[in-house]
């Protein structure tokens, strides 16, 4: 954790801040090395200061190691913190513009004394998360293990007859006695039609005979997340289902071969989404290609034409070009890649059917 904030305290330096409020709990998460909630955070040069109430207090004051010190909150959290940030003789406090709230921020302010401050910043912990180190890395790779095992186990249940939260509830179940502390992002088990609906929510639609049904599951494995979108068969598959599989699984192999570090973001979602609208499917693949996967399942980097900047050893992302036709069935195939110093690596396998 030492190196993580001591990057993040030169990132400080650099944008001229003397301290920083963290307030998201996944950047909280990384900065401390466990899962945090109901948390603030105050890093500074002379002194990180965790913030949280009776009910954490004991749990992470063993945690933080002598890396930092731990206020218990008592009366309102603003007022200590100001407090805190005085007695620290900070004058120019930068916080995170995404994620607290303007009355948060109000109150804050309202503490503070004349020559005292707030500074909103844009991404400077989250730019730091695009590239993993070892020890997040394999925690992705155990929460991928537990994915692909729960999507091997579920094709028995993928019936005529079965409703999409039977299925969505035996994922569940399944991951947790697996090791999971549980699902990622609501499980998304769509039937038929269902599936041209990239977010579908699970019903009490049944599985009809000769229906594909798309799942998309990721789990949370001790904060870090996977990803994963499969289409399962339980007839033979129509030509026009065949030929849609096919063009969506050519257009993420074209994608992933050109994965390597330096390669331009946008130039990898434009292989996918170019080799699709060649097959005149354009106007049915709307989402980007990608996006980053570690404390949250959707963080950067966005793999997309809109996102700049090119590839780096270390970054976590998905990939996952999709046609949905809507009143008939969508194809969506979804793998999360590692950047190497190389190449790159498929961490959930080329497993689809």
């Amino acid at each position: 954790m030492r190196a993580r904030l001591q990057k993040f305290l030169k990132r400080l330096k650099q944008e001229n801040l003397d301290g920083f409020i963290v307030s998201s709990p996944a950047n909280i998460s990384y900065l401390s090395g466990f899962t945090s909630c109901d948390a603030y955070l105050l890093a500074a040069k002379k002194e990180i200061v965790y913030f949280t109430d009776s009910r954490y207090a004991q749990e992470v004051k063993p945690k933080l190691k002598r890396w930092a010190s731990l206020k218990k909150i008592n009366g309102s959290v603003f007022e200590i913190i100001a407090n805190t940030c005085r007695d620290l003789q900070l004058r120019r406090i930068g916080f995170e513009g995404r994620h607290m709230a303007y009355a948060e921020y109000r109150k804050i302010k309202g503490y503070l004394r004349p020559g005292e401050y707030l500074i909103p910043t844009h991404s400077l912990i989250e730019s730091l998360r695009q590239v993993k180190d070892a020890g997040e890395i394999e925690k992705i790779r155990e929460a991928l293990k537990i994915t692909g095992l729960a999507l091997q186990f579920v094709r028995s249940f993928i019936k005529p007859g079965t409703k999409e939260l039977e299925v969505a509830a035996e994922l569940e179940r399944f991951i947790r006695y697996n090791g999971a502390i549980g699902a990622a992002f609501d499980i998304i088990v769509a039937s038929g039609p269902n599936s041209a609906y990239p977010h579908h929510r699970p019903g009490q639609k049944k599985i009809r005979e000769g229906e594909l049904v798309l799942i998309d599951i990721g789990v949370d494995y001790f904060g870090y997340k996977s990803d994963l979108t499969r289409v399962f068969f339980s007839d033979k598959i129509k030509d026009l289902t065949r030929r849609i599989y096919d063009i969506v699984l050519e257009a993420q192999r074209k994608a992933i071969t050109k994965i390597r570090p330096g390669e331009e973001i946008a130039r990898i979602d434009a292989l996918a989404r170019n080799y699709i609208a060649d097959k005149g499917y354009a106007k049915f693949f709307g989402h980007s290609l990608g996006h980053g996967v570690g404390l949250e399942t959707h963080e950067a980097p966005s793999i997309s034409a809109n996102f700049g900047g090119v590839l780096l050893p270390g970054m976590v992302f998905t990939v996952e070009p999709a046609v949905y036709l809507t009143g008939k069935f969508g194809i969506r195939i979804e793998d999360m890649i590692l950047v190497t110093k190389k190449g790159c690596e498929v961490l959930s396998g080329f497993v689809h059917k």
